[in-house]
């Protein structure tokens, strides 16, 4: 290949360019961002940089040696708008394309938003700029924030938010936070973490509406309550950047259709990251953008699948103090105790805990608070196995 383009400067997409020159490959290589930055890590802007204790400098993925050493052609700040339906040319938004042999799809995804929220105090908090925004804001003293949704980045914010001295409150349209991802009896554990860290939690019920004229004054839920409000987030979840793709040969279906190994339609693209549906499923973690590319690229460069990126979900949660790691494919039916640590009135007692989730006799996933050296020897207990469980303790 002479040319290879990785569309989105992003976490997935830098791991892509260090593997492509990590196997050998010394062509000419593209990297495209929407944003006018190099790589950064996402994980702090709800967390250490949005209270203050990170600065930019601590968020840059690579240094400037690195950066360099890479011999890529950075074009940032510019927006890729098509794909041809052969996959060889990259259309950029200014009107110019990079023809190519090679394309890596890292685009990711973008915060989903909420009617009525380009009101002055409503943010999302997916990019570098958004998280700018939002701590510039709640640096002008106290203030009555709402974030709506009580998922990873939503409860990330709301910790945040109330240690910087906010009053804060949660709103979830489902009867407990991540219960999807953790089940009933866990969710209930770990929700317990909002209101043991000062934040109001309101459950079961959506939101009909944001209230003001030129700024947010209140957030109205689906029950009529209103509940005051100087800053709102919204933290609903995101949507993957596949719109640029429209018109080309690839399967777009909540992101990019791929194989076990990352590789579409067509065999000279390939896709990783937030925007790339494996084998049937879209991972939006960090782990899931730093593994992905290894096989993504050894596809790319033998033309073929040759390697697969199914390994075990893994993700982590620093909330209130608190951190909360998972690992496995849980799902509905799947039992769960608590094998080491406790839980003391309903929430995670000092220490934490690590709990197993089992099914038919095999443990399925694990979930720790706290517990660090017990979760790492659980994973790497269920990464031993090709399917990711294993016979449960007795």
């Amino acid at each position: 290949m002479r040319t290879v383009t990785v569309v989105g400067a992003s976490l997935a997409g830098l791991y892509a360019a260090r593997e492509l020159r990590a196997r050998g490959y010394d062509g000419r290589l593209v990297i495209v961002g929407d944003e006018p930055h190099l790589p950064y890590d996402r994980p702090p802007l709800s967390k250490d940089f949005l209270t203050g204790r990170a600065d930019e400098t601590r968020l840059a993925l690579a240094g400037a040696e690195e950066t360099a050493a890479l011999g890529a052609e950075w074009l940032l700040g510019v927006r890729a708008r098509g794909l041809d339906a052969r996959g060889r040319t990259v259309l950029l938004d200014d009107g110019r394309t990079v023809p190519t042999d090679g394309v890596v799809i890292a685009t990711g995804a973008s915060a989903r938003r909420l009617p009525g929220d380009g009101l002055a105090g409503v943010h999302t908090l997916r990019t570098l700029d958004d998280a700018r925004a939002l701590r510039e804001e709640l640096t002008r003293g106290p203030r009555r924030v709402v974030v709506i949704g009580g998922g990873f980045i939503g409860a990330e914010t709301a910790s945040s938010c109330a240690a910087l001295g906010h009053a804060v409150t949660v709103v979830e349209a489902a009867a407990l936070p991540l219960v999807s991802h953790l089940g009933t009896e866990m969710a209930a554990v770990c929700a317990a973490l909002h209101r043991r860290g000062g934040t109001e939690l309101i459950t079961g019920t959506g939101v009909a509406g944001l209230r003001g004229t030129v700024a947010v004054t209140g957030v109205e839920l689906a029950d009529d309550r209103i509940l005051p409000a100087d800053v709102v987030v919204v933290g609903v979840g995101a949507a993957p950047n596949t719109a640029w793709l429209a018109g080309s040969a690839l399967t777009l279906h909540d992101g990019v259709l791929c194989d076990d190994g990352c590789v579409t339609a067509l065999p000279q693209v390939v896709a990783v990251g937030d925007v790339a549906r494996v084998g049937g499923t879209r991972a939006e973690h960090w782990t899931a953008a730093t593994e992905q590319p290894r096989a993504a690229v050894a596809n790319l460069l033998a033309g073929r699948t040759v390697a697969t990126a199914r390994t075990v979900p893994y993700f982590w949660s620093d909330q209130y103090g608190a951190r909360l790691q998972f690992a496995g494919r849980r799902e509905d039916g799947d039992s769960v105790r608590i094998v080491e640590g406790d839980v003391a009135d309903g929430a995670p007692a000092e220490g934490g805990f690590l709990a197993h989730y089992a099914r038919d006799g095999r443990t399925t996933a694990v979930l720790a608070v706290d517990r660090l050296r017990a979760f790492m020897r659980a994973r790497r207990g269920l990464a031993r196995t090709t399917d990711g469980v294993q016979p449960a303790p007795l």
